[in-house]
C-alpha cells in the first residue's frame, strides 16, 4: 500500500510539474514572440525545429500540440504551416524518456533545490526561471518516486510471473492509448515502462505496442482543443490523428522485427523503449514531411472551409507613409478598423462561453484578444512617430481621436476577457441565473453586439446615421442595464435566483455596459474629425 501511494504521489508531481512548466512557458510566449514563430513557421524545415523546441520546453507535447491548434484555430498559424510544427513536437517529446534512461531523475532534487532558491530569492523575471527550474525539477522527482515504489515489485515473484508474460499486443496497445487519453501525458505510461524495465520488469516484446498506442493516445489533447476551433484548426488535430494512426499501423504490423531492430541497436530493454519512442516518431517524419502539401490539400477537401490569418503586426502601416500625414493617417484609420473586427470576433467567442463554457473557446479568444492589445501599442507608437514629423498644428484632432480610438478598442476587448473569466466563476461554482436574468443578459448583449459592428463600419467610413444608431442603442444598453439591477433585486427578496448569482450577475451587466460606453466614446471621436483632417475619407479595409 505505502508503494502504492508513493507511485501514485510520484504521477501526480510530474502532471502538476508539467501543468505548471507548460503555462509558465506559455506565459513567456509573448505577442511578439508569437508572430516571430508565425514568420519561421512558413518554412517546414524550420517548423519541424520550432515544434521540437517548443516541446523540450513544455515537457509535453499534448501541450505543445494544444497550443498549435489554438493557434491555428485562432488564425495566428497557418494550417498548412502548422503540419512540420506538429511532425517536430512529436520528435521533442522523445526527449523527457531519453531523460529518465540517463537517470536524470537522480538529480531531480539539485534542480528543486536551486529553482527554489531563485524563486524565493530573486524578483521578477529571476523569480519566473526559477519557478520553472523548480517544476522542471519536480517532473523528474516524480518520476524518481515511480521508480523507486517500483524497486520492490522484482522481489515479487508474481508480479514478475504477471509482468513477463508476454500479453496481447492488442490490449497493450490499447492500454497504452487508453491511460495516455485519460492523463493526457504519453510521457507518463512510456517512462513507467522505462522504469520497470530498469528493475528488469518488463521486457521489449510486451513494452512497444504501450509504447505505439501511447503515441496514438495523445492524440486527444489535439482532438478536445479544435472541437472549438475552426475548420483549420480541426484540420491540424486531424493531421496529428493521421500521422499517429498511420505510423502506429505500420509499426504494430512489423512489430518482430522491430524488436529485433531495437535490440540490434543496443543491450538496454530501457533504452530500447526510448529508441522505440524516438524511432517511431521519426518514422512518422520521413513517412509524411516530403508530401506535407498532398496531406495538407487532402484534408483540405475531407474539412472544407477557410478562415482568415490574423497578423499581430499591423497590415497597414508603413514606415514610408510616414512622410505623407494623409496617406499614414488613412493607413491608422483602416488598422483601427482591422482591430476592431478583431473585437467583434472576441465579442462572439464572449457570448458562446457565457452560453456553454468552454476552456478551448477561453483559450481561443485569449489568442484574439492578444492581437488586439498588440496592435493597440503598434498603432498608438505609429502616431507617435508620425507626431513627431508633421507640423505642430498639423491634424491634431487626429491623432488625439485615433489614439483615443485604439485605447478604446482595446479596453473592449479587456472587458470581454473579464466576461470570460465571470463564465468561469459561474461554471466553476455551478451558478445558475433564472430565466429572466438570461433573458435581460439576452436582450443587452444583442444591443452591444450591434454596437460593436455599428463601431467598425463607422471606422470603415460610415455615414451619421451610424453615429446616431450608435448614441441611441446606447441609452437602451443604460437603461436595460438599470432595469435589469432593480428587477435582480426584486427576485432577490422574493427568493427567485439564489445570492451567489447577485454579483455574477451584476458585474456581467457592469462589463456589458463598459463595452457599450466605449463603442459611444468612439462614435463621439470619429464625430470629432472635420473635413481640414486630410486621409480620413471613408477607408475601406481590404
Amino acid at each position: 500500500m505505502n508503494n502504492a501511494l508513493l507511485g501514485t504521489a510520484g504521477i501526480v508531481l510530474f502532471l502538476y510539474g508539467t501543468v505548471r512548466l507548460s503555462a509558465g512557458v506559455e506565459r513567456l510566449l509573448t505577442a511578439r514572440i508569437r508572430d516571430y514563430l508565425r514568420y519561421i513557421v512558413k518554412r517546414p524545415l524550420f517548423g519541424l525545429m520550432t515544434g521540437m523546441g517548443t516541446t523540450v520546453l513544455f515537457q509535453s507535447s499534448s501541450a505543445s500540440t494544444a497550443l498549435t491548434v489554438g493557434m491555428v484555430g485562432a488564425g495566428l498559424i497557418g494550417f498548412r504551416d502548422s503540419l512540420a510544427v506538429i511532425l517536430g513536437t512529436d520528435i521533442g517529446t522523445t526527449f523527457v524518456v531519453q531523460l529518465v534512461v540517463w537517470r536524470i531523475t537522480d538529480l531531480s532534487p539539485l534542480f528543486i533545490c536551486a529553482g527554489g532558491l531563485l524563486y524565493l530569492l530573486g524578483r521578477d523575471r529571476t523569480r519566473e526561471v526559477g519557478e520553472m527550474v523548480l517544476q522542471f525539477g519536480m517532473i523528474f522527482f516524480g518520476l524518481g518516486l515511480l521508480g523507486t515504489a517500483a524497486a520492490p515489485l522484482r522481489d515479487h515473484p508474481g508480479i514478475v510471473a504477471h509482468l513477463r508474460d508476454v500479453p496481447d499486443p492488442l490490449t497493450g496497445f490499447a492500454a497504452g492509448a487508453v491511460i495516455t487519453a485519460l492523463i493526457h501525458a504519453s510521457a507518463i505510461p512510456i517512462s513507467i515502462l522505462v522504469i520497470l524495465a530498469q528493475q528488469d520488469l518488463v521486457g521489449t516484446y510486451q513494452a512497444l505496442p504501450v509504447v505505439f498506442g501511447a503515441n496514438v493516445g495523445t492524440t486527444v489533447t489535439a482532438i478536445m482543443a479544435a472541437a472549438v476551433t475552426g475548420p483549420a484548426g480541426k484540420r491540424t488535430a486531424a493531421a496529428h490523428v493521421l500521422f499517429k494512426v498511420t505510423g502506429a499501423c505500420v509499426c504494430m504490423a512489423v512489430l518482430p522485427q522491430a524488436v529485433r531492430l531495437l535490440q540490434a541497436l543496443s543491450t538496454s530493454v530501457s533504452q530500447q523503449i526510448a529508441l522505440a519512442h524516438l524511432l517511431f516518431n521519426l518514422l512518422i517524419t520521413f513517412m509524411f514531411f516530403p508530401f506535407l502539401d498532398g496531406v495538407a490539400r487532402l484534408l483540405e477537401r475531407f474539412i472544407p472551409g477557410r478562415e482568415e490569418e490574423v497578423s499581430l503586426w499591423p497590415e497597414y502601416l508603413k514606415e514610408e507613409d510616414l512622410a505623407d500625414a494623409d496617406r499614414a493617417l488613412g493607413a491608422v484609420r483602416k488598422e483601427l478598423a482591422r482591430q476592431m473586427g478583431l473585437v467583434e470576433r472576441v465579442f462572439a467567442q464572449t457570448l458562446s462561453v457565457r452560453r456553454s463554457f468552454s476552456e478551448g473557446r477561453l483559450r481561443h479568444a485569449l489568442l484574439m484578444e492578444m492581437a488586439v492589445n498588440h496592435l493597440r501599442g503598434e498603432i498608438v507608437s505609429y502616431l507617435r512617430n508620425l507626431s513627431y514629423r508633421m507640423p505642430a498644428a498639423a491634424h491634431p484632432r487626429a491623432i488625439f481621436a485615433y489614439t483615443a480610438l485604439a485605447d478604446d478598442i482595446e479596453r473592449m476587448a479587456n472587458h470581454m476577457m473579464a466576461l470570460m473569466e465571470l463564465s468561469r466563476i459561474k461554471k466553476k461554482r455551478r451558478i445558475l441565473f433564472s430565466s429572466f436574468a438570461e433573458e435581460e443578459l439576452d436582450e443587452i448583449e444583442a444591443l452591444v453586439g450591434e454596437n460593436i459592428t455599428d463601431a467598425r463600419r463607422l471606422l470603415e467610413g460610415g455615414d451619421g446615421n451610424l453615429l446616431q444608431a450608435v448614441g441611441k442603442r446606447e441609452e437602451m444598453v443604460d437603461l436595460a442595464v438599470k432595469e435589469a439591477r432593480e428587477k435582480h433585486i426584486v427576485r432577490f427578496h422574493r427568493r427567485l435566483c439564489r445570492a451567489e448569482a447577485g454579483p455574477v450577475f451584476i458585474e456581467m451587466l457592469i462589463r456589458l455596459e463598459r463595452i457599450s460606453d466605449h463603442c459611444q466614446n468612439m462614435a463621439e471621436h470619429v464625430a470629432e474629425l472635420g473635413p481640414e483632417d486630410k486621409g480620413l475619407a471613408p477607408a475601406r479595409t481590404s
